[in-house]
């Protein structure tokens, strides 16, 4: 008989909390415990997920370890830099995922270049599609983990679109050069002037340009894990007015004697066998309304043979794939149950 889980959700009055608790609610293993916040504590849920109809009169309390004991799962939704200190408090015998980007770093010196603070630690990295030089993949990292650190959005996003060339020799990774249409979502809450109605509808605002995204040491982690010996990208991010989703574009040189019939193969051999990752037919090309509401990256792969380049194409929801579902679905692989419980390929349309 299966057991059922009990979960904790901080950070719970956010968009990412709150895409969390979505889909825990329709989790056929999971019931769910205390859902707190910060600012917010002592607010009904549903002043702020207005959406979650099921957890609306649930009442949000304060963010301690306190609060937070006695649960088998905790999910951490908070800002960067918060969520070491409490899940120092936490047992090891919880399962924590920390959907913050504390625990994604290996290096100290690469979270305090781009964080400025002190290094929280590493934990195992929740993207189980994460090719590895030699074979494997990063899920057999993930059984059994009761520390869990879930992947950047755009991380994600880059990852799932250009390794296969990397893990198959196929590109230079020391040439790469991504540029993402990403949706308001991706900066979360926080009330600030860029971030409003009158200024971002009907106009497409780059941010984080000239190498200062923190996403990038965690792209090149990622690509050196996956088998590159030397990883530079050039990423620049542009928001776009939609609410969710990441539209990816990542670029890399071919390496000699490369064909495209050895680009789509790398491509769709690397994903034959994922539930949540598709390589569409070829003359498809991904669009973020293909995956809102759902735990799918959809990608496209070409060759440019006049630039000598392999183009690929990764659409997600950001809080779905790239955050929410991503945590569920590594939840899912540390507590031994099928990966696919409670997540779906199918989106929203129109």
């Amino acid at each position: 008989m299966q057991m059922t889980m009990r979960v904790a959700v901080s950070g719970a009055s956010g968009y990412a909390g709150g895409e969390v608790l979505r889909l825990l609610a329709a989790h056929p293993d999971v019931e769910i415990g205390a859902v707190t916040a910060h600012s917010h504590a002592g607010d009904l849920l549903g002043l702020h997920q207005p959406h979650l109809r099921s957890l609306a009169d649930r009442v949000l309390a304060p963010t301690s370890a306190q609060t937070l004991a006695g649960h088998d799962v905790v999910v951490l939704a908070l800002p960067h830099g918060a969520s070491g200190a409490v899940a120092a408090e936490l047992g090891p015998d919880v399962l924590v995922l920390d959907c913050g980007a504390d625990h994604r770093l290996a290096d100290p010196a690469d979270w305090e270049s781009f964080y400025g603070s002190p290094h929280a630690g590493w934990w195992p990295y929740g993207l189980p599609e994460l090719l590895l030089a030699g074979g494997g993949r990063q899920r057999d990292a993930l059984t059994g983990a009761r520390r869990v650190a879930v992947p950047g959005c755009n991380v994600t996003a880059v990852t799932l679109g250009i390794q296969p060339g990397v893990a198959a020799g196929l590109v230079d990774a020391s040439d790469l050069v991504a540029v993402l249409a990403v949706g308001y979502s991706g900066a979360g809450k926080a009330a600030t002037t860029r971030l409003l109605a009158a200024e971002g509808l009907g106009s497409a605002a780059p941010y984080a340009v000239g190498g200062s995204h923190r996403h990038i040491p965690e792209i090149e982690q990622n690509l050196r894990a996956a088998g590159a010996p030397r990883v530079r990208i050039s990423f620049t991010p542009v928001l776009v007015p939609m609410s969710r989703g990441i539209l990816a574009t990542t670029t890399a040189p071919l390496m000699p004697g490369v064909t495209a019939a050895d680009v789509r193969t790398a491509w769709t051999a690397a994903y034959a066998d994922e539930p949540f990752v598709r390589v569409l037919p070829e003359g498809q090309w991904p669009t973020t309304a293909m995956t809102v509401g759902a735990n799918s990256a959809l990608v496209q792969v070409a060759v440019d043979a006049r630039a000598g380049r392999v183009v690929a194409v990764t659409a997600l929801d950001n809080l779905v794939k790239g955050t929410a579902g991503a945590a569920v679905q590594s939840m899912n692989l540390a507590l031994g149950l099928p990966q696919t419980r409670g997540l779906t390929v199918d989106g929203v349309a129109p």
